[in-house]
C-alpha cells in the first residue's frame, strides 16, 4: 500500500488501483517545476534549453526483469533491449542520443557469465545506435534493473513533439503491429505455431529495434506535426496523441503483420486487438502535413524503411477505427505497468 495527500485527504489506494499514470500524476504534482520548460512533463524526453537556441535533450529509462525480461530472454538480449527503449523515445522526437549513463541493479545469484553477457549486451545496443556509455553505478537488487539514461544535442525547431497535430494531418506509422503480442503469447504460453509463424514473432520480443534512422529522417524533412513511439501500444499511444494535442483520429486502416494475422487464425485470435493493445512495438506513430506525406514516404523508403498511411487527424477528442463503413470507438487501452499483467 501506499500513502499520499490529495486535498488533504489521506488516501490508502493500493498503487495498483492507481496505475503508472496516475502515480506519475501524483509525483510530479508535488514537485517545483522548470520555468520555461522547453518539453513539458509527458512527453517521450526531457530537455533544458541553452543560450545558443539548441535544446539538451534527455530520457531515462528502466528495464526491471519482472516486467520487462519475458521467458527465453537472454542477458544479453536484455541488457540490449534496456538501450532499445531508450533510443525510441529520442527517435519519436527526431534526435540523436550521444551518449548514456547506465545505472544496473544485480541479484547476488547472479554469475560472473551474467555480468559478461550484461556488458555485451549494453555494447551491442550502443554499437547499433552509435552511442557511448560513459559511466553510471551499479547496486544489489533484488531482481534484474538496467536503468539508462541518455542525452542529445539539437536545434529546438528540429524536437518533434507529442502537440502539434491538426484535423487534416495524414496518420501514419513506421511498421506493422501485433507481432510483439503474438510473440510474447507463444514464450508465455508454450504455444508452437509453425516455424515460418513462430520465428519473426518470437524474434520481435527478443529483438526489438529502435526506429531511430526513420525518426531522424521524418524530423529532418520537416513535414511531421506530432510523434510518439509506441512501446505501450498503439492504441494507447493514440490516446496519449489524442489528450496532448487536443485532436482525435479516424484509423481507416489497422496495420497489422501478416505473421500476427496467420498466427490469430489458428489460434482464434483476434488480429485486431493484437495489433491494437499490444505493447513494444517500438514503431514511431507520427502525423503528418498531407502535402509533405509522399514525401516522407520516399524519403523513408531511399533509406530502406517504410511510412504506412493507417488514417487521419480528426477535430472530435476521440479515437476511432472504421469498419464496414462505420466509425468503432477504439478502447483506451495498452501497457501500464502496476496495472497490466
Amino acid at each position: 500500500m501506499t500513502e499520499f495527500w490529495d486535498t488533504g485527504v489521506r488516501s490508502m489506494r493500493s498503487i495498483k488501483d492507481l496505475g503508472e499514470r496516475e502515480i506519475i500524476k501524483i509525483i510530479v504534482g508535488k514537485l517545483g517545476s522548470m520555468h520555461d520548460m522547453p518539453i513539458p512533463f509527458g512527453d517521450d524526453v526531457a530537455a533544458i534549453r541553452l543560450d545558443s537556441g539548441k535544446l539538451i535533450i534527455m530520457k531515462a529509462d528502466m528495464l526491471v526483469g519482472k516486467t520487462d525480461v519475458p521467458p527465453s530472454m537472454s542477458f544479453r538480449q536484455a541488457a540490449r533491449k534496456a538501450i532499445v527503449m531508450c533510443v525510441s523515445d529520442f527517435a519519436a522526437k527526431g534526435v540523436k542520443p550521444l551518449a548514456a549513463l547506465i545505472s544496473i541493479g544485480l541479484p547476488s545469484n547472479l554469475t560472473e557469465r551474467d555480468v559478461e553477457e550484461i556488458g555485451l549486451g549494453l555494447n551491442d545496443g550502443a554499437t547499433e545506435y552509435g552511442i557511448n556509455i560513459i559511466g553510471g553505478d551499479t547496486n544489489e537488487a533484488s531482481d534484474l534493473i538496467i536503468d539508462c539514461m541518455m542525452i542529445g544535442l539539437c536545434e529546438e525547431k528540429r524536437v518533434v513533439r507529442r502537440s502539434g497535430a491538426k484535423p487534416g494531418d495524414i496518420l501514419a506509422v513506421t511498421g506493422y503491429f501485433g507481432k510483439t503480442s503474438a510473440g510474447l503469447r507463444i514464450l508465455l504460453e508454450g504455444l508452437s505455431p509453425p516455424d515460418y509463424i513462430k520465428k519473426p514473432l518470437i524474434e520481435s520480443v527478443l529483438f526489438p529495434k529502435a526506429r531511430l534512422k526513420e525518426g531522424l529522417a521524418l524530423a529532418g524533412l520537416g513535414g511531421l506535426t506530432s510523434s510518439i513511439d509506441s512501446s505501450d501500444g498503439l492504441a494507447w499511444s493514440l490516446y496519449e496523441l489524442s489528450e496532448t494535442g487536443k485532436v482525435g483520429f479516424l484509423i481507416k486502416k489497422i496495420p497489422i503483420a501478416p505473421e500476427a494475422k496467420l498466427f490469430a487464425e489458428k489460434y482464434g485470435l483476434d488480429p485486431v486487438s493484437l495489433s491494437l493493445y499490444g505493447g513494444e512495438e517500438y514503431e514511431l506513430v507520427v502525423t503528418v502535413k498531407p502535402n509533405m506525406f509522399e514525401k516522407a514516404r520516399e524519403v523513408l523508403e531511399n533509406i530502406g524503411a517504410q511510412l504506412i498511411e493507417v488514417g487521419e487527424v480528426i477535430s472530435e477528442k476521440k479515437v476511432y477505427m472504421e469498419i464496414d463503413g462505420k466509425r468503432v470507438i477504439v478502447e483506451r487501452k495498452g501497457w501500464e505497468h502496476f496495472k497490466s499483467t
